[in-house]
């Protein structure tokens, strides 16, 4: 993550601050991680268990946790939640026959206890394929205008061209620095 992250920790202070990516398998969560930490695509294979990257910058520990998306890992996702500031949740926008199964994943998520400060950005995913919905339509499938307690957002991303991520990573930033999560 290195230099691609500095922007983001130099407003956290002397604070941790802790980012789990979640999603269904093959949203592009790896994906995502390896190319904001190196700057280009990797080869990734469904990821079984999780990655987690730590960065230290001027006193910051900044992890982010990549968790696997199968649906025999999904109830272990709990088991990382404390502490968490902040949720970055990807959605594979072209994947319209298990959208109802992100939504239904990701409201369950938002009904966790110790997840209720969290701050939550929303990837509308692999905007580079044929299909893919777009930001407005992937927030009407998941139900996104029924969040009334919390801050979010939702950016149209491509993890194989980088487009739209350091968007959401500005506003993540942002978001965290005026006190969110």
């Amino acid at each position: 993550m290195g230099l691609v992250f500095t922007r983001l920790f130099s407003f956290f202070g002397n604070k941790e601050a802790r980012i789990l990516v979640l999603g269904l398998d093959n949203a592009g969560k790896t994906t995502i991680l390896y190319r904001l930490q190196m700057g280009e695509v990797v080869s990734t294979i469904p990821t079984i268990g999780f990655n987690v990257e730590t960065v230290q910058y001027n006193n910051i520990k900044f992890q982010v946790w990549d968790l696997g998306g199968q649906t025999s890992i999904r109830p272990y996702w709990r088991c990382y939640f404390p502490n968490t500031q902040a949720i970055i949740y990807v959605v594979d926008s072209s994947d319209t026959d298990r959208l109802v199964i992100a939504r239904e994943e990701f409201h369950a998520i938002l009904e966790e206890e110790e997840l209720k400060g969290a701050v939550v950005l929303i990837f509308a995913n692999k905007q580079d394929l044929p299909g893919a919905l777009d930001d407005a339509a992937v927030t009407e499938a998941l139900e996104l205008h029924k969040i009334k307690n919390r801050q979010w957002s939702i950016f149209k991303t491509s993890a194989i061209k980088g487009e739209g991520l350091f968007e959401g990573l500005d506003w993540l930033s942002n978001t965290l620095k005026s006190g969110g999560g």
